[in-house]
């Protein structure tokens, strides 16, 4: 692929897909609603070698210019809270419809929608059924899509371990949502980054779906465990029933960045692990790093920094 364009170049997914395909000497274009803030996030270092455009999902026109001449393009778009006129149904579902049906109509050759485990279009969750429903839409548009379902991601500056190692911190006990019973496959960011990557670059991939986990499964009481384990820290893990867990998610939405989302508590609700009927990582030829290998790492600058 000589031109990528990334929408949702930003993001915590979105960054590492941008580095890895310019490493490779890949033109990447980064489709953001504000390109300022963009280069910002994205640093100097991958700016020299990445162009940054203005493009909204919501705006036909802007995604034409954005994906014109792309030889792929993909959708690493997320919104996790509704607010300011965001919603699930406008990103996951018509911005991703979008998104693929400009892209067919311009030629793109591949194109790469990523989704998440468990995205079911019959849900009851907005969140969920939302992403399920964005898969449908962009198989009607690009059939030759692929689509790559993630498990909880993590890696430096992630909304998991991090969030956790960060709640450890300040409280003296943390909240074990549903008593913590569900099971979870998290997976390095990195591997996914470099799933995507493969992906592109092999033409057999076309029209698959993927799932990419890690190499442990965990219930969620083991996984906060492992992350308080991992801080060197202890502290009373307290179940908290789902319907409480929901009313407090609420409330943190209004926060600019909330340490916990509705989407969130719908996706405790049920194991989030792949099911082992789709091709994963190892298919891909990559083999997946675990909690145990990367995490120690990061969490331990935190934790250094916040006591420093």
């Amino acid at each position: 692929m000589n031109i990528v364009t990334v929408f949702g170049g930003t993001g915590f997914l979105g960054r590492r897909i941008v580095k890895r395909l310019a490493a490779d000497g890949t033109t990447v274009r980064v489709a953001v609603r504000h390109p300022e803030e963009a280069k910002s996030a994205l640093g100097a270092a991958v700016l020299q070698r990445v162009n940054v455009v203005r493009a909204d999902v919501g705006d036909p026109s802007s995604v034409a210019a954005a994906v014109a001449a792309a030889d792929a393009v993909i959708n690493a778009v997320s919104a996790y809270v509704e607010k300011d006129g965001i919603t699930f149904e406008s990103v996951h579902v018509v911005g991703a419809e979008t998104l693929a049906r400009v892209s067919a109509a311009a030629g793109v050759a591949r194109f790469v929608l990523v989704s998440g485990i468990g995205a079911d279009p019959g849900s009851q969750s907005p969140y969920i059924g939302a992403r399920g429903r964005g898969e449908l839409a962009v198989r009607q548009a690009f059939a030759s899509a692929a689509i790559v379902r993630p498990s909880a991601m993590f890696g430096p500056g992630d909304a998991l371990f991090g969030t956790l190692a960060e709640l450890a911190r300040v409280l003296p006990a943390l909240p074990v949502i549903g008593g913590g019973r569900a099971r979870i496959q998290p997976v390095y960011v990195e591997d996914v980054a470099e799933a995507i990557a493969r992906i592109l670059a092999d033409p057999g991939t076309a029209g698959r779906s993927y799932e990419v986990a890690g190499p442990r499964i965990y219930t969620w009481h083991e996984l906060m465990q492992t992350a308080l384990r991992l801080s060197g820290r202890w502290r009373v893990l307290v179940p908290v029933p789902f319907p409480v867990a929901g009313l407090a998610a609420r409330l943190f939405e209004c926060l600019p960045s909330p340490p916990l989302t509705t989407g969130q508590v719908d996706l405790l609700k049920s194991d989030n692990v792949a099911g082992g009927d789709l091709p994963g990582l190892r298919e891909l030829g990559i083999e997946p790093k675990s909690v145990e290998e990367i995490v120690p790492a990061y969490i331990g600058r935190s934790v250094a920094s916040a006591t420093a």
